[in-house]
């Protein structure tokens, strides 16, 4: 059986992180990338390395910096959870193009008014 290079193991790591961050399963990862399932998997535990397309596929799929794949977390981004996911969804944000940033903004918008409304 073929060892595992490490560095497969840890971009692997990092993207099922991103992945699960983004609230994707593998299913609509691998749909979104036009591969199946099986390579994702594969990908994710480390048992086949990622190619520079594929890494910058995945990147635009997630609305992440390559090198977030690559070198995983900044220590910026590692103080604590929730600050964690506002600082992702503020990156993933930034990489919209201004057409799907219009709707996601008029969305939470929606949704903070409704909140706000809401208040328990």
């Amino acid at each position: 059986m073929k060892e595992k290079k490490s560095i497969n193991i840890e971009i692997g790591q990092n993207i099922r992180y991103y992945r699960d961050a983004a609230g994707l399963t593998q299913e609509t990862l691998a749909e979104m990338m036009g591969r199946g399932v099986k390579h994702v998997s594969a990908m994710e535990r480390g048992a086949v390395g990622v190619s520079i397309s594929t890494l910058k596929q995945i990147s635009e799929n997630l609305s992440i910096p390559v090198d977030f794949l690559i070198f995983g977390q900044p220590e910026i981004i590692k103080k604590q959870e929730r600050e964690t996911e506002i600082q992702l969804l503020a990156i993933r944000l930034s990489r919209l193009s201004p057409r799907k940033y219009r709707v996601v903004k008029e969305i939470m918008n929606k949704l903070l008014e409704a909140l706000a409304v809401d208040k328990e």
